[in-house]
This record gives structure tokens, sequence and C-alpha cells, in this order.
């Protein structure tokens, strides 16, 4: 249980960032102080919630255990307090969630990469349903969504779909729908109607800054080239493709969407910026390899997650054995959420779970 002492500590510490924004700092102070109280903020606001409470039952035991007290009051102290003391026990679990040791990548913005998989059109037709629910699921978080790289499909799919999402938080929600998302329906192209299996993969990669990763130009190889595909006449004739290798590790990304050169580098940099983070954060969870085992989903890209079953109805997550009858929604991004905040709370009480084991085994 978190004293008395260790909440107040979280409120006071509030008041102190609060005091200090107020005091005029200099810009780079005022942005690091913004960021600590909006992680704060909630965590006090609860702590004080509990702390209030916990005065409240305390006040509510002492008038049930009176001696002197009239056995009415007494009475009715004791059935708040109970009510109390339940409110105390949601209160205390919503805390520790809050102070769970968080991933440093979960405010950031991130990069969406979704690539057609077994299947032909039907699978890219997928990718371009995949990509287009995220797309409203981000217009409904007030998100921003920038594409980076496209390759479409003859019917208006996706071989691959690259894009960047903006706004805060955003790699916190959609960090777990990395892996293959595999659909059950009857194909446009489908003359006998029977259901076809298909399958897309989607990575999702916290967006790097420059200060995540260093790059050193002598690493770069940097190639610019005439786009191929759509795009017209100027595109064609002009060098604005860019493909860049990161000679020490050998990652190769190549972007041709724009006619400027200099958009199209900007755009790599951007990409090899995040898939290099997301190596190195890889490499990392792999030497904690036993503390991923208690996590929702492993983030492998080739661990078949979720079914978007359309002749029932459903989309099932097997990673939680979650099943929706609202596919429709889903697909669309309204309930997208749903499913994400099911996930979420899974592996928010795992790690709980993980935590307390540790704490009873020092104990």
């Amino acid at each position: 249980m978190i004293t008395d002492a260790k909440l107040q500590s979280l409120v006071d510490r509030l008041d102190e960032i609060e005091h200090a924004m107020s005091a005029s700092p200099d810009a780079d102070a005022f942005v690091r102080l913004s960021r600590e109280h909006a992680d704060l903020g909630p965590v006090a606001a609860k702590a004080r919630e509990l702390l209030a409470l916990r005065a409240e039952a305390r006040g509510l035991a002492e008038l049930r255990d009176d001696p002197a007290g009239d056995r009415e009051m007494a009475g009715l102290a004791a059935a708040e307090l109970e009510a109390i003391e339940a409110r105390i026990e949601a209160a205390e679990r919503d805390l520790q969630v809050l102070l769970l040791p968080r991933d440093v990548a979960d405010e950031k913005g991130a990069i969406l990469e979704i690539r057609a998989g077994t299947g032909g059109e039907e699978a890219a037709l997928f990718a371009g349903d995949l990509f287009r629910m995220y797309q409203r699921y981000a217009d409904l978080q007030g998100w921003k969504v920038n594409v980076i790289s496209e390759s479409p499909s003859d019917l208006g799919g996706y071989r691959e779909i690259i894009a960047e999402v903006s706004g805060r938080g955003v790699f916190a929600r959609l960090k777990f729908e990395s892996g293959v998302h595999r659909v059950q329906r009857v194909p446009e192209t489908e003359a006998s109607g029977r259901i076809h299996t298909s399958a897309a993969t989607v990575a999702v990669l916290p967006e790097a800054e420059e200060v995540d990763v260093e790059l050193d130009e002598a690493d770069l190889k940097i190639d610019v080239y005439r786009a191929s595909g759509a795009g017209g006449q100027h595109v064609n004739t002009t060098d604005s493709a860019v493909r860049i290798t990161h000679l020490p590790t050998g990652l190769v990304v190549a972007v041709q969407d724009e006619r400027s050169q200099h958009k199209n580098k900007a755009k790599a940099m951007k990409l090899l910026r995040a898939r290099l983070y997301e190596a190195e954060r890889e490499r990392l969870d792999t030497a904690r390899a036993a503390d991923r085992k208690g996590q929702v989903g492993s983030g492998d890209r080739s661990e078949r997650i979720r079914t978007y079953n359309f002749p029932q109805g459903r989309v099932t997550d097997h990673r939680i054995n979650l099943t929706l009858y609202k596919l429709d929604k889903v697909i669309l991004g309204e309930a997208l959420d749903e499913v994400i905040s099911a996930l979420i709370t899974e592996d928010q009480a795992r790690r709980l779970a993980a935590q307390e084991g540790v704490a009873e085994a020092r104990a």
C-alpha cells in the first residue's frame, strides 16, 4: 500500500512544478517542467483523491467505534465506511497503474507501415481497408496522418503504404497493432462466392527525433534516381527519388512519392531514424526477454494477432481472446478503440501482477 506520506509528496511535487512554471523560467526549463507537469498531473490528482478518501474513512471509523456514540449513527457510519473502502481500493489500483514504469516512446508519434501479405489483390484491398481504418481512428483522436510512401495495387488497394501519425500518445495506443491481421470474406473478384482468407502485416514504429538517433553522414550512402510507376511526366523524367543505405547496419529506405528530391530525402531520413530506433528497442527487448513473456503480444510482425470475419460480422483479437460482433464499426475506426483499450488494460493487469509478484518475492 502506498503511504499517505508518499501520496502527499506527489501532490507537493505538482505544486512545486506549477510554482516554478509561474516564475517565468527559460524556454528549455519551461518545456521540461511542462512535460513533467503533464506526466505527474493525473498521478497527483489521483493521490489527492486517495488522501481525501482515507481521511474520510478514518473519520467514519471513529464514529463507528466510538463507545459513547449513538448506535444508529455508528451503524450508518459502518455502512458508509464499507462503500468508502471499496472506492479506496479502486483508487489505489488506479494509482498503481498510473505509477507503472512507462515506455519512453509512449508519448511519441508513430510510423505506420502496412503491407499486403498472402492473398494477392484481395490482400492489397485489405491493406487499404486497414489503412483507412487507422486513418479514421486517427481523425477521431485528433491526430494527423501524412503518407510517406505508397505502392497502390491495380484495384485500389495497397501493396505497401507507410504513413506518419502525429499527435500526443499515438504510439501508446497503436503499439499493440503490430503483427499479422487476417481477413475472411468473399472477394469482389470471386464469382463463385467462396470465402477467401487473406492477410496484411502491420508494423507500428515510434517516431524518432534527431536526439533519439544520431546519424553520421559518413555512415549514409544516398542515391537519387528517377521514380517509377504512376506520377506523370515530371516524376518519371526527374531524379527526385531518394534511396538511403545505412552502411553500419545495411538498412535501406527509399522514397519517391514527392516531386521534390529534398522532400523525399527528408521523408527517407525520418523513416530511417524510426527503423533504427525500433531496431535498438528490439535489441534491448531481447536482452529483457524474460520480462516480455508477460506482455500482450511479442511485437513480432509474424505473429497473427487479429481476424476480421466479414460473413459473421466479427473481429477477434487472438492475444486476449476478445471477440466483438461489430466488425462494420471496427473497420470504420469507430469501435477500434474498444479493442485497443482492452489490449492496454490487459497489458496493465499483467504488468501489475508481475510487479506484485516481485514485491511478494522480496518480502
